[in-house]
């Protein structure tokens, strides 16, 4: 247990950052898997718009510092070579 009124302040503080960051990383995981599930169904609308939302969610993160500028460049560039991808395939 901490003692100080610092140390007090500092579990607070942490816990609620934590909490934050759980949420947006949820919010990011869950836009990406509906972005996959649209590929499976493959409408193109809801393939556009899915893909929307997980780059908005994913620059987002990045924004309120959850995520590294370089991860997130990485799944969104992965996110446009399954559109790709699916697109050829098609």
């Amino acid at each position: 247990m901490p003692t100080s009124r610092s140390a007090v302040k500092r579990v607070r503080t942490s816990e609620e950052r934590r909490l934050r960051n759980k949420r947006v990383k949820t919010r990011v995981k869950n836009s990406i898997r509906k972005f996959r599930e649209t590929l499976e169904e493959g409408d193109e609308e809801k393939m556009q718009l899915g893909l929307r939302e997980a780059v908005s969610s994913i620059d987002r993160a990045v924004t309120k510092g959850v995520m590294h500028k370089n991860q997130a460049a990485r799944r969104k560039s992965q996110l446009y070579r399954a559109l790709q991808e699916r697109e050829v395939t098609i």
